[in-house]
């Protein structure tokens, strides 16, 4: 794998995007000590503060994965990351889609864009926000926690992106190996939640229900208090944390 290592740039996603577009090409992470525009999901941005967190994206070129089930390329990648955590941390969950929570705090997102040709997925690129040595968080997003903040000591930022790095590169290789069914079923026991009913709220209004699956294509299946199935995309339905 080739890493590419940058003081500052408006965002790792972008810098692969414009500048590494070769089919042939194998693995590429881009690694930012700053990002002067880091997104997340959606219009939301991520706060980090300069030379303390992990900030990378990593450009593959997926083999024999549909565009119809690329979003077996999310569970990987938060397994990917999850199994690295774990070591560090008890606790790690993963918070549909893909972020990586810690109890009921956000560790880590990431925003995963795909390109599709006629013969399926021709680039994929996650852009990886991971919250490690920041002490004090002063934007207005509700929920973070660094693993700092968790362990009360810094972690070696080198040795941890290589161990994601080197994880994701594991994960991905029993992806290509044919690997499918223990994917899905390793991201649903992690995912966050998972037990119970608790609060979500959509378009309609806030209601209670319980996970019941997340559906190959990605989508959330919830079941209500009344017994109905809810099905949900990405940015239709809210957890109430």
């Amino acid at each position: 794998m080739k890493i590419i290592y940058l003081d500052q740039t408006d965002s790792t996603n972008r810098y692969l995007h414009d500048r590494h577009d070769d089919d042939t090409a194998g693995m590429v992470a881009a690694v930012a000590d700053y990002q002067t525009a880091g997104r997340g999901q959606g219009t939301h941005t991520w706060e980090s503060a300069p030379g303390q967190n992990l900030l990378f994206s990593v450009l593959i070129h997926p083999q024999g994965v549909k565009a119809a089930e690329q979003f077996i390329l999310s569970e990987v990648c938060a397994l990917a990351l999850k199994r690295v955590l774990d070591r560090y941390a008890d606790g790690i969950t993963l918070k549909w889609p893909n972020d990586i929570y810690w109890r009921n705090r956000k560790l880590s997102g990431t925003l995963i864009e795909t390109a599709v040709s006629a013969s399926g997925l021709k680039r994929c690129i996650f852009g990886v926000g991971l919250n490690v040595n920041q002490r004090v968080f002063r934007s207005d997003a509700p929920n973070p926690v660094s693993l700092w903040q968790i362990l009360g000591r810094e972690v070696d930022r080198q040795r941890l992106l290589h161990e994601l790095l080197d994880s994701l590169q594991q994960h991905l290789s029993r992806l290509y190996e044919g690997e499918r069914t223990a994917f899905r079923e390793a991201y649903h026991q992690a995912l966050y939640r998972r037990e119970g009913e608790h609060p979500y709220s959509d378009a309609a209004g806030m209601f209670t229900a319980r996970i019941d699956h997340v559906a190959d294509d990605g989508h959330l299946i919830l079941i209500d208090t009344q017994g109905r199935e809810r099905t949900y995309a990405f940015g239709e339905v809210k957890m109430i944390i």
